[in-house]
């Protein structure tokens, strides 16, 4: 049976949004409550902060947003097109359902918003399955196609080198979560919810602002490359918070994993993270319990552990604290996410509403459409389109409130460092998770 497995780095990519299973209701408030306060960098709004998503800055209205036309795209105009290469097909999908996502607001926008300037939009997919070379072959293809000005990056961590490579920057690309460090190096990209290396370290944040923690445990299997680059930052983080932190690699082979929290001092410290991928979920969630840490608010880690497979093993997902870097799906205080319910109901189905892929390539879609309108149809190039997407400052639908492409200079493409936190309080069996916002947006440590 093939196994879609989001891979480790990439599996933190999903943090743009949490992994609820298929069938989970979601609710919103009747009326939109108070804005919480702003948080400044490295500092962290109180876990009573109020709203979830972007507050009173939440994009709400995607006519407005994407700087649209109401009413359908008109068919007798020729097309706009926009690239997407996603990885599916293979033994592994780090996204599957990215290309659901990014359809979605395709079909969306035809259908509501007039396109671009009242021209249709079409997707032209390239899809990578196993094989570095693949994007190579992915590049090339929208490099022969001279009507494609810019290419939408789902969930890719095979074949990125490649593709980057040729393409040689005279595309630009517009990504919503980077899979791997290569991305975030790109000139010629915009990452718009950004990566392991700069949304992990915000758990020091965390640490410090809200839990007032002096000592944190890690623990993460380190034969599994992208999950160590991303403890490797969560460690960072924490050490730059002033945190004093002892992290512990194991095998993604070890079942017991009671001597490895034990060897981190989980029982002792103020914090514990369990960092890994869905695989080792169970283990780590049955071990706590063992060793009786059962906090959940102490117990903090990236949303990879909301799984259905997770839910096979414990029957619910483990009662922690998840950090995400986008729109919770179902929360009742972000004015954002119904908005994005209801376009859902009509342009996707209950299964893939909530998958973190499909949310976040649909919000880089919009952007992606935003930038094109705002440029212009008669105007549109790559090097347009590419000023233009590395000008935007945000609020990003269902993502940050506020974006700062380049900021990182050994990172010029990633334009998000922040994350909000949310404790899992239980029910998603039933189809009523219960979530409890704990922190606002928060950054790295200054």
């Amino acid at each position: 049976m093939r196994r879609y497995n989001r891979l480790g780095l990439a599996g933190f990519a999903a943090v743009a949004a949490t992994v609820l299973a298929a069938g989970c209701s979601s609710s919103s408030s009747s009326s939109t409550p108070a804005a919480p306060t702003s948080a400044a960098a490295g500092t962290s709004a109180p876990a009573s902060a109020g709203t979830g998503g972007q507050g009173a800055q939440s994009v709400t209205n995607y006519l407005t947003y994407t700087a649209g036309k109401s009413g359908p795209a008109d068919k007798s105009l020729p097309p706009v097109y926009i690239g997407f290469v996603n990885q599916q097909g293979g033994p592994t999908a780090v996204g599957l359902l990215a290309t659901a996502g990014a359809q979605m607001a395709v079909n969306y926008a035809n259908a509501e918003l007039g396109g671009v300037g009242g021209h249709p939009i079409q997707l032209v997919t390239c899809f990578i399955a196993s094989a570095e070379e693949e994007g190579t072959t992915c590049a090339q293809k929208f490099l022969a196609n001279k009507k494609v000005n810019v290419i939408n990056l789902g969930g890719v961590a095979v074949g990125v080198q490649s593709f980057y490579s040729t393409l040689h920057g005279a595309i630009p690309v517009i990504d919503g979560v980077a899979a791997t460090p290569i991305d975030t190096t790109q000139k010629n990209a915009v990452i718009l919810f950004g990566d392991a290396t700069h949304i992990l370290p915000p758990f020091g944040t965390y640490a410090k602002d809200v839990l007032h923690a002096k000592t944190a445990a890690l623990v993460y299997p380190s034969d599994n490359a992208g999950i160590a680059i991303g403890a490797a930052a969560i460690k960072q983080g924490l050490q730059a918070a002033g945190v004093t932190v002892k992290s512990v690699g194991y095998s993604e082979s070890t079942t017991d994993l009671t001597s490895v929290l034990t060897a981190a001092g989980a029982q002792t410290a103020d914090m514990v993270i369990p960092y890994s991928d869905t695989a080792g979920c169970v283990n780590l969630a049955k071990s706590l319990k063992t060793l009786g840490i059962t906090d959940p608010k102490k117990i903090v880690s990236a949303p990879l552990c909301l799984n259905g497979q997770v839910i096979s093993g414990l029957g619910d997902w483990p009662h922690w604290t998840y950090a995400i870097a986008s729109s919770l799906f179902g929360d009742p205080s972000d004015p954002g996410m119904p908005p994005y319910e209801a376009v859902a109901k009509k342009y996707s189905t209950p299964a893939n509403a909530p998958d973190p892929w499909n949310i976040v390539n649909f919000g880089q879609m919009l952007t992606t459409i935003k930038v094109m309108n705002e440029v212009g149809y008669a105007n549109l190039s790559p090097s347009a389109i590419l000023a233009k997407a590395k000008a935007f400052t945000g609020p990003q639908a269902l993502g940050a409130p506020s974006l700062a492409c380049a900021k990182y200079s050994s990172a010029p493409a990633v334009c998000n460092d922040r994350i909000q936190l949310f404790e899992y309080t239980g029910g998603v069996t039933k189809g009523r998770p219960g979530w409890v916002k704990m922190s606002g947006w928060i950054q790295p440590p200054s």
